[in-house]
């Protein structure tokens, strides 16, 4: 009996001890799947953070970044119209050499310069304002009788000739040069003017000169008269 209460005593103390490390095991794995969240929840936190945080400041930075470009490239452009108005305010200041009108010139024919079988009387346009004008291109000329019938065609414009702006300050002068052939060396039909009918260039109003010339071909194959351009001066 001793013997078996012996053993009975032992191997209580075995299933004690059983009992005891299976505990133990139980609670070591317990702590393993605790610790577990725990070190996954601590990760993620920084990382959301992080993301969060970057996405603010590239929120706040890059809308201010565009916003500030466009108004920079704004500021630019209202400049550049600045500029623009600059420029038309220029053009109105020239306004005083604008086109000279008929009513601001006067007109005369100067003397003959023959040579080589051609007769050529230069056409001056003074101008009698009190501002500067211009003159660019051909004038308009026409032969007329006293009755102020048209004798003979238009001129035709020299070719080869190439406009240019004349500036005509007030008592200053241009001239074109008109050109015909010797009627007595042509044998083209002849009449004698009474005057001469001149235009300034964009004009509609013209100038009657008293014409001093003598006789001047109004038909045939040689009575062409030819004009030049306005230049600078009274072609002498």
């Amino acid at each position: 009996m001793a013997h078996t209460s012996q053993s009975l005593r032992r191997g209580a103390a075995l299933l004690a001890s059983t009992v005891a490390a299976l505990g133990l095991l139980t609670a070591c794995g317990n702590d393993s799947p605790g610790k577990s969240p725990e070190s996954v929840s601590g990760t993620a936190a920084p990382a959301t953070g992080d993301s969060a945080g970057s996405s603010a400041s590239d929120t706040g930075s890059a809308p201010s970044g565009t916003a500030s470009s466009p108004a920079s490239q704004s500021t630019g452009s209202t400049t550049g119209g600045g500029s623009s108005t600059g420029g038309g305010t220029t053009t109105a200041g020239t306004a005083s050499g604008s086109r000279c009108h008929t009513s601001e010139l006067t007109a005369s024919v100067g003397g003959n310069d023959p040579g080589a079988g051609q007769e050529n009387f230069p056409i001056v346009f003074t101008n009698k304002s009190g501002r500067t004008c211009t003159v660019r291109g051909f004038p308009g000329v026409a032969f007329v009788n006293a009755a102020g019938t048209q004798l003979g065609p238009d001129p035709k414009r020299e070719s080869g000739s190439t406009p240019a702006t004349v500036t005509l300050k007030p008592g200053q002068s241009a001239w074109a040069g008109l050109t015909f052939s010797n009627p007595e060396i042509s044998g083209a039909k002849t009449a004698t003017p009474a005057a001469l009918e001149v235009t300034p260039p964009d004009e509609r109003d013209s100038l009657k000169v008293t014409w001093k010339g003598g006789t001047v071909p109004v038909s045939g194959n040689s009575s062409s008269l030819r004009l030049t351009v306005l230049s600078a001066g009274t072609g002498v």
